[in-house]
């Protein structure tokens, strides 16, 4: 059983966040402000996933994840009033996975949910049978181990970061679409999905590229997509 940890400072919409996930099979952990719900993170290592809210007394939900990605990359949720895109990008800037604005439809948000921990849990299986490692010049990805590493050093992504990596990895020379990136990582339609996908690969570019605003591996085709060049020059 997965276990949720939710966290808003109104207490009848973690009930009503409760009563859904619950009935799904999901483990519910409750905490009503930014520092409950750090204390309820580090008493509960099991925990899966983040709903958090942005607004909250004593510590709000931007610092709140800000201290959980120091520690953790659980998949973090976040639910907020606002819905400007300002504040939906300063939420993916700081580590947050996924964005669900108030009022929102408890169904939906479930699927979110599942969608990230479907994307979490993939990432954390390591399965051992069969070597599936791509290269592009420095750029390794060993997908049996999910681990990624550039010139020989670790790099650590988010469970959403790895798989835009490695579609575009796996489709070396081909350009996505922002649209198709978000659609095939997702897996939902792309609507007003460009400051999404824009700031995950923003954060992949900081992560892997020595230069990310002269970048070696993860190329803009302006005015078309994303793609990962077919053959690189370790030494250019």
């Amino acid at each position: 059983m997965n276990k949720i940890l939710v966290c808003d400072d109104d207490k009848e919409i973690v009930e009503a966040i409760e009563i859904y996930l619950m009935q799904d099979g999901y483990s519910v952990v409750k905490a009503y402000d930014g520092e409950e719900c750090i204390e309820q993170f580090r008493k509960n290592p099991d925990i899966k996933l983040i709903i958090v809210d942005i607004m909250m007394p004593k510590l709000d939900g931007i610092h709140t994840c800000m201290k959980i990605r120091e520690v953790s990359n659980v998949p973090v949720i976040f639910l907020s009033a606002k819905s400007e895109d300002v504040d939906k990008i300063l939420g993916l800037n700081i580590g947050a996975d996924d964005y669900v604005t108030k009022p929102f439809n408890p169904l939906e948000l479930v699927a979110r949910v599942k969608s990230n921990l479907r994307r979490y849990t993939q990432l954390g299986n390591a399965v051992e049978t069969t070597e599936n490692v791509y290269k592009v010049g420095g750029l390794v990805i060993n997908d049996d181990n999910k681990e990624i590493s550039v010139d020989g050093e670790l790099v650590k992504l988010t469970p959403i970061e790895y798989n835009i990596l490695l579609l575009l990895v796996r489709n070396q020379g081909r350009v996505f679409s922002i649209e198709q990136i978000y659609e095939n990582i997702w897996e939902e339609d792309a609507i007003g999905a460009d400051n999404t996908v824009a700031v995950h690969i923003r954060h992949i570019r900081e992560k892997i590229e020595i230069n990310p605003k002269e970048p070696k591996y993860l190329k803009v085709v302006w005015g078309v997509g994303y793609k990962i060049e077919k053959q690189i020059d370790g030494d250019s």
